[in-house]
């Protein structure tokens, strides 16, 4: 069985996760940090909704101690609130 393609996204500072599948998010996470920095971002923001806090949960269990990220906290109001976390990344 061929393995399928993959997707290739525009790396900006911010990442939308409703289009992946739950399973997939940590991986998309996790590239995503390190393009982002390769690319020179300083911070970005992981929208991954409100709902039941599950997948905000997994997002910022993933950011906790990542070597990527100096910290992380819930966007404030205007760019998402806790629907979104904002990552700022080590230099």
């Amino acid at each position: 069985m061929d393995e399928p393609e993959a997707i290739r996204l525009p790396i900006e500072d911010s990442l939308d996760l409703h289009s992946f599948s739950p399973r997939d998010v940590r991986s998309v996470v996790e590239e995503y940090l390190k393009e982002a920095a390769a690319r020179g971002f300083r911070e970005v923001r992981l929208i991954h909704g409100r709902g039941t806090g599950t997948q905000r949960a997994m997002v910022q269990s993933l950011l906790q101690g990542h070597p990527l990220v100096s910290r992380y906290f819930d966007a404030p109001p205007e760019r998402g609130g806790w629907g979104a976390t904002v990552a700022v990344l080590k230099e």
